[in-house]
């Protein structure tokens, strides 16, 4: 603003002082007042005062203390009396237009000053129309734009169910010891998981023969001996499988009844069948459901075996680093989304959530008691109530063997295995059905200067140090404005001044700006260190025809001290990570220090979709970056290498998983249930020939294909 602008703004000050000094009430009475407001004063009037008990005191004008003294005029005589005239007419004020009234001298008075007072606010903003539009320009290009959360208003809280009572967590064994605990016995179990099978393969024989025309020879064609080599099969079988059965039928006895639970209740009561029908003395029709109930042992043995092939690997990978990244959930952490973070810990409570029920037997602990409970039921009704009690073992075979879905130990013991076969290849390992469960919330992830450029992926290609200043010095200042930062090119610039042997300075009032710099005193010198846009920005001058894609510039008391040219190298591996974590609807947030990492950069130099991801401001980004952070206490996965391939495959794992168990469970639950309702209705009127082993075959492998194929799928990413 120019002296005469201000010399002009004072004279307007002054006159609007003058004149509200001017606008005192003391030089106008009560009758200029009254007049001004259109209603005449008693006196004017010329009627009598009004007794003291009966005033009513004047808006904003307060009543006298003291009396007046009576006027010295004679009273005026009261009028006349005069007969009432008779009411005129009422005119319709509708077309009656008002006169205007007549302003007094305080009205035009207020008028004035609040036309001025108007005319004094319009020019109030001249100085701020006056900025300089170019450096407004300058600012924006040299300054990168980051993306802000939504006000407090504007956010949409999403909705968490209450928390569910925890039940208490196993001991947090170390992963090395849990590695040997599941490696014990697999060969065998793999073995026994092959000699089922053959078993399998046999009482499909023996069901297939009569069907395709081959005749057994003497003594084989005895139905009563057929019926007793169907149930030395199945218990072959059983004990063949017996640790996975006895693992069910111990699970009932805790309330947590699963599929291994109604498979081993349908062994049971297919042996029991199988003894009564070879030791009945009427004719025999029919064969025990063998062939199906060795076919859904042959596939819980082979889901558990996975299952423990799984955990076993999971924890070999998770004991390889004795301080890996600890993959976490944080709820709410960026813009009220739950966000992945990675940091650096230990071990800790991996152990424990390995352990638990995985998200197949924490839906089949709620589903399956329902179909017991329902199996027993129609079972009495298709035998005692229909009056054929011979029908009950045979009932209750039908019913559990129906209802025990080939797919429950695969739904999450072979998906389980593939993906944790393609983790440990990245070092990666998910830390149990706690953290995968937790995966739905997932939003956002949170993305660092590690993560983008490993070490090893940025180095120092030279430095310049300018004449008037001495090398050390600069790159002491420089080493240590950085290492304060936290910037992920801490450990090169160390290095650097390591093999110079030069040490590290003390620097105060450290301040980082958007521009892309940091700014500090050290020793009585004022430091900026940034990048080339940020010197630019704090009006340092460069050297004439500079043409460094990234460098790290230091200027002390404003002049250049420095230029640090680096060459980063993004690593092929970020590309296919990002792209995963897109698919699955992860929003990428840049949480990064050093300050020549911003979008701009990564899309011009790197090609990546940097549009997609999030940039917060420079303090919302430290936040975000701070080691020293509380996280959730669920952890998610261990990882055991550097860049963001491990961490993006992780997350992306953890989500799929649980989506392919959860509907692999689903369609399970869908199959018993439906196979419940079909045997509940084919054992009320007896017929055997459509409830036959081969056509319950058929039905339960035709559900068990979706879960089978959706097994094999989700590792394929």
């Amino acid at each position: 603003m120019s002296d005469r602008d201000k010399q002009q703004n004072n004279g307007e000050l002054i006159d609007i002082k003058s004149l509200i000094g001017d606008a005192d009430g003391g030089d106008f009475s009560l009758d200029d007042i009254m007049a001004e407001y259109g209603r005449p004063s008693q006196s004017s009037r010329g009627e009598a005062p009004i007794p003291q008990g009966k005033v009513v005191a004047f808006p904003g004008v307060r009543k006298p203390e003291e009396k007046e003294e009576p006027s010295q005029e004679p009273p005026e005589e009261p009028p006349e009396e005069l007969p009432p005239e008779p009411p005129a007419p009422q005119a319709d004020e509708s077309n009656i237009t008002p006169l205007p009234r007549k302003r007094g001298a305080l009205s035009t008075l207020v008028r004035d000053l609040n036309q001025m007072a108007d005319d004094y606010a319009e020019h109030m903003f001249e100085e701020d129309e006056s900025i300089d539009k170019a450096e407004v320009r300058r600012l924006e290009r040299l300054i990168p734009g980051t993306d802000r959360e939504a006000d407090e208003e504007d956010r949409v809280r999403r909705w968490r169910p209450p928390p569910r009572r925890q039940e208490p967590p196993p001991p947090d064994v170390a992963p090395g010891d849990l590695a040997r605990q599941y490696g014990k016995g697999l060969k065998w179990m793999r073995t026994r998981v092959l000699l089922v099978f053959l078993l399998a393969v046999l009482a499909l024989a023996q069901t297939m023969a009569p069907l395709t025309g081959l005749a057994w020879p003497e003594p084989l064609d005895q139905p009563r001996l057929q019926c007793l080599i169907s149930t030395g099969l199945l218990g072959a079988g059983v004990l063949l499988a017996m640790d996975v059965l006895l693992t069910g039928l111990a699970r009932a006895l805790w309330l947590k009844t699963g599929m291994d639970t109604l498979a081993a209740l349908a062994c049971i009561f297919t042996l029991a069948d199988g003894v009564l029908l070879t030791l009945s003395q009427e004719e025999v029709q029919r064969l025990p459901y063998t062939l199906v109930c060795l076919a859904g042992l042959f596939f819980l043995l082979h889901g558990s075996y996975h299952k423990r092939c799984a955990l076993r690997l999971s924890c070999r990978t998770a004991a390889a680093s004795a301080s890996p990244y600890r993959i976490t959930l944080d709820p709410e952490k960026w813009n009220d989304k739950d966000t992945y973070a990675k940091w650096s810990g230990t071990q800790e409570g991996f152990g424990s959530q390995v352990q638990t029920d995985d998200g197949a037997q924490r839906i089949f602990r709620r589903f399956c008691p329902l179909l017991v409970i329902g199996n027993l039921v129609f079972a009495l009704m298709a035998s005692t109530g229909a009056d054929h009690p011979e029908r009950l073992i045979w009932a209750l075979s039908a019913m559990f063997t129906a209802t025990s879905a080939f797919g429950g130990a695969l739904a999450y013991g072979r998906a389980f295995h593939k993906t944790a076969r393609r983790l440990a290849a990245d070092g990666a390992a998910l830390a149990g059905w706690s953290g995968i469960a937790a995966s739905r919330g997932g939003c956002c992830v949170l993305i660092t200067d590690g993560d983008l450029f490993p070490p090893g992926y940025v180095e120092l290609n030279g430095f310049k140090v300018m004449s008037d200043f001495p090398a050390e010095r600069v790159v002491a200042y420089t080493a240590t404005l950085i290492r304060d930062s936290g910037s992920g090119l801490t450990t090169l610039f160390h290095n650097q001044l390591r093999s110079m042997g030069g040490l590290m300075r003390n620097a105060g009032s450290l301040q980082f700006h958007e521009g892309g710099g940091l700014s500090a005193n050290i020793r009585g010198d004022q430091v900026l260190v940034g990048s080339a846009a940020f010197m630019k920005l704090m009006k340092v001058r460069l050297p004439q025809g500079l043409n460094v894609k990234n460098a790290v510039f230091c200027a002390i008391d404003g002049k250049l001290a420095g230029i640090f040219a680096l060459s980063y190298t993004l690593p092929d591996t970020v590309f296919p990570a990002l792209e995963s974590l897109m698919l699955e609807k992860m929003e990428p947030v840049l949480a990064t220090r050093d300050f020549n990492l911003i979008p701009a950069m990564l899309q011009q130099r790197f090609k990546l979709a940097a549009d997609k991801m999030a940039f917060p401001g420079v303090e919302r980004r430290r936040e975000l970056s701070n080691p020293d952070q509380e996280h959730d206490g669920v952890l998610t996965a261990l990882l055991c290498r550097e860049g963001l391939l491990p961490f993006a495959e992780a997350i992306t794992a953890a989500k799929r998983l649980r989506w392919a168990t959860r509907l692999g469970a689903a369609l399970c639950c869908a199959a018993s249930l439906l196979g419940m309702a079909l045997a509940a209705y084919l054992t009320s009127v007896g017929a055997y020939t459509s409830l036959s082993p081969l056509n319950l075959l058929i039905y339960m492998l035709t559900w068990l294909a979706p879960v089978w194929f959706l097994s094999g799928w989700v590792h394929r990413f």
